[in-house]
């Protein structure tokens, strides 16, 4: 099983919708998680990441704001990849993973930072979803020798279109 984290400060929106996503869509090769460098105190996944991952027909009951901090410590599930969601989180200097996982940054857009109406609000999650969703499904497609470690980063290179 390939474990994957999905990092952005907040751990509230992209980074949820990622977990959520990669655990539906992949869950007989992956077990993906998500955190964040800096949740807010008693920061819960974006009602509208909720709203539109219910509307796709993905289950949403077991996410919650994690800190990253969560997946350092001893008896966290050792990493195979590190998906950095927001252009923070892939500035910031994040700690030691075990398992010394592949890493990836797929810069999204904050869907929570879009200001009008509660109809272009809701269309930035949908758009967000989507776009998340693409990459998501490429990496599922990729096979099983492209997930070794020594494959996984120049997989994850072509994936995000970044082959240097």
């Amino acid at each position: 099983m390939i474990q994957v984290l999905f990092l952005c400060t907040h751990n509230a929106a992209r980074s949820q919708m990622a977990e959520a996503l990669l655990n539906h869509l992949g869950a007989d090769r992956f077990c993906a998680h998500s955190a964040g460098s800096a949740p807010r105190p008693d920061q819960q996944p974006h009602q509208l990441a909720l709203q539109v991952l219910q509307e796709a027909g993905i289950p949403t009951a077991a996410l919650r704001s994690k800190r990253w901090d969560e997946f350092a410590a001893a008896g966290a599930p050792p990493l195979h990849l590190v998906i950095t969601l927001c252009d923070d989180a892939a500035g910031e200097t994040c700690p030691i993973w075990p398992g010394a996982p592949a890493t990836a940054h797929w810069g999204f857009p904050d869907p929570s930072a879009v200001q009008g109406t509660a109809e272009q609000r809701l269309r930035a999650f949908r758009d967000t979803l989507r776009a998340i969703e693409q990459r998501i499904e490429a990496l599922t497609r990729l096979p099983a020798d492209g997930l070794q470690p020594a494959a996984l980063q120049a997989a994850l290179r072509r994936l995000t279109g970044n082959e240097s």
